[in-house]
């Protein structure tokens, strides 16, 4: 999970105005700082009050509160940069979690991760949602989230709330998809509440490749604080991180690299324009290109004919992977240029096929952005395939973190 910026302490003392102000924001406190501790640490109360600046007797009053919601746990006895008796270890409750869900394209996906970002269980289910109607795909994601939320209960791990991930521009407020062109959905509200009935978190709508792009933050080893990650599926989605947080724009719709025009009169878009990323290097374009498409595979079936087209060295499937890096270099040096962007990390089939995109691309780069991007700031996913749900996941968890009074009766 990525870290939460800790909160500033309140004093003990204040007005009955404002007391359950003060009370929320300490319960969030100390939620954090024991969230933020480095795995395998587990701090005392009395690290926990060091650290915030309050007193003890509200730290442990405020732990017992945190242990009665289920949201901590004790660990053993602990020394810890401590003198004197050990103290009572503590940690986020692994006996609760969330659920991250996606809908993409031709198919469907729900997980539960831990409090501490584990994940639990996992389950994908290839469907084609193509000009969908929302109620049939959130019916079969309301089933495989009640097999998936049964796989994490028999581990012991109770669903609190979840995340959906969705290809296209949301309204999260709302719990409203404004556009995504491949699912056939415009301005489609989402009944959320089917999904996961009876949880007291409810479920929050993010768009996919921001959700994980976040995923990325929190489990990539590159260390890095600014990055852009670009998603590629049926269509090509992007997510911006800047000084470790999204960046989403003023109308939250930023980072639409899949939309950027790499080639002027070129093919007609699903967005409604003409030439984007996504009609040359979007999944269906590049079976399309590599004489695959239309044979009635799967998503899976596709992918695996294209990896032996590719492995015999079939020219019609290395010039689609070479076109497809090639304009993704064009559209990744153009938001470079703008948003001085100086790493990129492959998701969805960049990945899977950086052993053939990876040339076409970085010579794009360097002859539209010479300089720009380094070869070793290009990397792949570190979360493959589960990167959406865990970013998803992810965000309920630091929105818990923040407000944990959310499920205190």
């Amino acid at each position: 999970m990525a870290s939460t910026a800790p909160a500033t302490a309140l004093s003990d003392a204040a007005s009955p105005g404002n007391m359950a102000d003060v009370r929320r924001n300490n319960l969030a406190l100390v939620l954090a700082r024991v969230a933020q501790a480095p795995a395998g640490t587990h701090p005392t109360r009395a690290q926990v009050a060091a650290a915030t600046g309050l007193t003890k007797a509200s730290v442990s009053s405020i732990v017992l509160d945190l242990l009665g919601a289920g949201l901590l746990r004790e660990v053993g006895l602990s020394r810890q940069g401590e003198r004197g008796r050990p103290g009572v270890g503590l940690e986020l409750n692994p006996a609760r979690g969330v659920m991250g869900m996606e809908i993409n394209v031709d198919y469907i996906a729900a997980g539960v991760t831990d409090l501490s970002g584990t994940l639990v269980v996992q389950e994908i289910r290839e469907r084609d949602n193509r000009d969908s109607d929302s109620a049939p795909v959130l019916s079969a994601l309301a089933a495989l989230a009640a097999d998936v939320r049964k796989a994490a209960a028999s581990t012991g791990v109770e669903v609190l709330g979840g995340g959906l991930a969705v290809p296209g521009l949301v309204d999260a407020g709302s719990s409203t998809v404004t556009a995504a062109p491949n699912l056939g959905w415009l301005g489609t509200k989402l009944d959320m509440g089917r999904l996961l009935p009876d949880v007291p978190l409810g479920v929050s709508l993010f768009n996919e490749a921001n959700a994980a792009a976040l995923a990325e933050l929190a489990y990539g080893s590159h260390g890095r604080r600014d990055f852009l990650f670009v998603s590629g599926e049926v269509g090509v989605g992007g997510g911006l991180v800047i000084n470790s947080e999204l960046f989403t724009g003023p109308e939250g719709n930023a980072g639409e690299v899949g939309h950027i025009v790499v080639q002027p009169e070129g093919g007609r878009c699903s967005c409604g324009g003409t030439g984007c990323l996504e009609t040359i290097a979007g999944q269906d374009a590049i079976f399309s290109a590599a004489g695959i498409a239309a044979k009635g595979w799967s998503r899976s079936e596709s992918m695996a004919r294209l990896l032996g087209a590719l492995g015999a060295e079939d020219p019609a499937a290395l010039l689609a992977v070479q076109r497809a890096g090639t304009a993704l270099g064009v559209a990744v040096a153009s938001t470079s240029r703008v948003v001085d962007i100086r790493a990129v990390v492959l998701g969805g089939h960049f990945a899977v096929l950086d052993q053939w995109l990876r040339g076409p691309l970085l010579d794009s780069l360097a002859k539209y952005a010479p300089g720009a991007l380094s070869p070793a700031h290009v990397t792949i996913s570190a979360v493959g395939d589960a990167g959406a749900l865990l970013g998803a996941a992810g965000s309920v968890v630091r929105s818990l973190v923040e407000a944990p009074h959310r499920l205190q009766s």
